[in-house]
């Protein structure tokens, strides 16, 4: 029953095909949470999760909050302590760190405990908060209910009919959930490792229901079925469709002459993943300040203050023009003149969201200079 709430979670749809740490940390959450010693469990292996656990934090050390009630719960519940500390924890740990360091080692071309420098820019510096903030309490109000969906009734339902034997797994969710609510700076796919936890719950509810245990299973799939279809398959897909439109260019003739300017938020398409060719591209750039210079601008945001004056100041001279343009559909109006100016013209429109929002519109247009204006 757990199986399956995770597997129609609309969610993990959403998040599990994306490239994100996030991703991987809860897989092997997941998979450590099926070895984990509980009582009356036949599968515990102090080892195997012990392993997965510590894998999952040399790839994202936030990996390891969840763990906190979890690991202590094991340690008090434990008999031979030291041997679960000595011949355990200590070998796994230094393993798995070892190996981290040397990989890094050999990238780096230098000693680097990247583990520490995540934890130094996120929470001792929290420098997360450069790329938004938000309430203390989002992850209770809208973080949680909004990843668990039509989960959260049965969710419920399970942490009340649950015996106090899984109550541990409650504690997990409420502490992880705490200690993020502390970060200014704060998304849904922090929270995605707690997922896990929380299916366990509505699975139990699920086995509890008598005559609607089928009408539930057909609700839950059916409301997670929409969401996860329209977030996977239509919503800001444009992010990606347009980089087709770019991937068109390498194969043209004038590919050497050829050059893409992305006016758009940072972050918001692929980059040479999608493209696979030596064509000269650029992005607006919104690297945090590492300085502590209190008055710093990014260039995104220094270019959304007055994209006309920025784009006039920054192509002063027609020869450093690139080839296409890309934006969001948002921007178009405010430097029209600039693109009749110049000689540029669309040459193609792609469908992005039906919810734009701020500097993220509809749609995504690509300028095309005019082959004339380009001699």
């Amino acid at each position: 029953f757990q199986f399956f709430c995770q597997l129609c979670s609309w969610f993990t749809w959403y998040s599990c095909t994306r490239t994100l740490t996030n991703t991987m940390e809860t897989l092997l959450t997941s998979f450590a949470l099926s070895y984990y010693p509980l009582k009356g469990s036949k599968m515990g292996s102090s080892y195997k999760y012990l392993t997965l656990v510590a894998l999952a934090v040399v790839i994202r050390p936030t990996a390891l909050i969840p763990w906190i009630p979890l690991l202590f719960n094991h340690f008090w519940q434990e008999q031979k302590k030291a041997d679960l500390i000595l011949h355990k924890c200590i070998p796994v740990g230094l393993v798995t760190v070892g190996t981290s360091l040397i990989i890094d080692r050999v990238f780096f071309g230098k000693w680097v405990l990247v583990q520490l420098n995540f934890l130094k820019f996120n929470v001792l510096q929290n420098l997360g908060t450069f790329y938004g903030s938000h309430p203390w309490h989002w992850y209770f109000t809208q973080g949680l209910p909004v990843i668990l969906g039509t989960h959260l009734p049965f969710f419920i339902h399970g942490c009340v009919q649950a015996p106090k034997r899984y109550r541990i797994f409650l504690v997990a969710v409420i502490w992880t959930v705490l200690v993020y609510s502390m970060l200014s700076h704060k998304e849904f796919r922090f929270i995605y490792p707690v997922l896990p936890f929380c299916m366990f719950f509505c699975g139990y509810s699920l086995k509890q229901l008598k005559t609607w245990k089928k009408s539930a299973a057909i609700f839950l799939l059916l409301t997670n079925l929409l969401p996860a279809l329209y977030t996977g398959l239509i919503h800001q897909r444009g992010s990606l469709d347009v980089m087709s439109q770019v991937q068109q260019l390498c194969n043209d003739s004038h590919q050497s002459q050829a050059s893409v300017f992305f006016m758009m938020p940072c972050h918001s398409t692929p980059f040479y993943s999608h493209v696979h060719c030596p064509l000269k591209m650029r992005f607006l750039q919104c690297p945090p300040d590492l300085t502590g210079n209190d008055s710093y601008i990014d260039e995104a945001d220094l270019f959304y203050s007055n994209p006309l004056a920025w784009l006039n100041k920054e192509f002063y001279s027609d020869t450093l023009l690139p080839s296409h343009l890309i934006f969001f559909s948002v921007l178009e109006q405010e430097i029209s003149s600039f693109l009749t100016l110049k000689g540029y013209e669309k040459s193609a429109t792609v469908f992005h969201t039906h919810v734009p929002q701020g500097r993220v519109g509809s749609r995504i247009y690509v300028y095309r200079r005019k082959p004339e204006m380009n001699h």
